[in-house]
């Protein structure tokens, strides 16, 4: 089994190596941003346990409409994702979890598996919100183009939030 000691040295050199903002708050705890584009950042907590490495990252909060359809998208999601999945928490907010041998980590085992964290998170970002939040999107869309407010940040979701786009 891998020491706590060398596998912390692994995980901070491929870190490093990636140039990736990141924390380490205890032997074997890690708290890594992952820079996006669509979710600007996915913060990414890495837990070295006796058996295993826990991965884990919070993606979005509890949806506040069309549950069972974004549960859907999420599930249908989780069949092409490579060491981590989607799940929900206690309080229905979506996290993606995974945990891996401590023995099977590696730099590019572990570039491996922050894309694949990331991927899940920054490419689908746009339309589980849509899904999850798409009624409070449209009215804070309305009501910022009632009061002459800045649309830049809602122009991802101009697609189905502004009613004069065909």
């Amino acid at each position: 089994m891998t020491d706590r000691g060398e596998l912390d040295k692994v995980i901070g050199a491929a870190l490093d190596e990636r140039e990736l903002e990141y924390r380490q708050h205890a032997p074997g705890q890690f708290v890594i941003k992952l820079p996006g584009e669509k979710k600007l950042a996915t913060m990414v907590q890495l837990e070295v346990g006796e058996h295993a490495v826990l991965i884990e990252a919070f993606v979005m909060r509890r949806p506040d409409e069309r549950r069972e359809e974004l549960f859907d998208f999420l599930l249908q999601r989780n069949a092409r994702l490579y060491g981590v999945a989607f799940a929900l928490d206690s309080a229905g907010d979506v996290y993606l979890v995974g945990r891996v041998a401590r023995h099977a980590i590696t730099s590019d085992e572990l570039d491996r598996l922050l894309g694949s964290v990331l991927a899940a998170a920054d490419d689908n970002f746009n339309t589980m919100l849509e899904i999850g939040f798409g009624d409070s999107i449209r009215r804070e869309w309305a009501w910022r183009v009632k009061t002459g407010e800045s649309l830049a940040n809602l122009q991802a979701f101009a697609r189905f939030a502004d009613p004069d786009r065909s």
